[in-house]
């Protein structure tokens, strides 16, 4: 497995743990915390592939720009988890799971953007 492929997966695997979990979220979250999590990691993984896609030539600048927009959605979400964690709707469990999968999403990403 490619690195590319191995930080997809991982990220991909976040979004689907969010994704999971945020079904249990209290309704009222609907519009907030669920919305903005769920919006959040999927632009972890969007804007990944999408810079990804313009890595050569002349779109080196677009190529890092996005990957800094994946970091920093990265950042939110791993914030909102946190959140999350302190407003009692995801478990200590859930919540390490988490962290694993952000730290480890997060090293390869930050790698990415500094070889760029």
């Amino acid at each position: 497995m490619t690195f590319h492929d191995e930080l997809k997966l991982n990220m991909h695997q976040y979004v689907r743990f969010v994704y999971k979990f945020t079904k249990n979220f209290p309704k009222d979250e609907l519009y907030g915390v669920v919305t903005q999590i769920r919006r959040a990691t999927l632009s972890i993984i969007l804007n990944y592939i999408e810079g990804y896609a313009r890595r050569k030539g002349s779109y080196c600048k677009v190529y890092k720009n996005f990957m800094e927009i994946s970091y920093g959605s990265l950042k939110e979400s791993k914030y909102l988890l946190f959140f999350s964690f302190e407003e009692n709707y995801i478990s200590e469990e859930e919540y390490n799971k988490g962290i694993i999968l952000t730290d480890k999403i997060g090293k390869m990403l930050w790698g990415t953007i500094s070889k760029s």
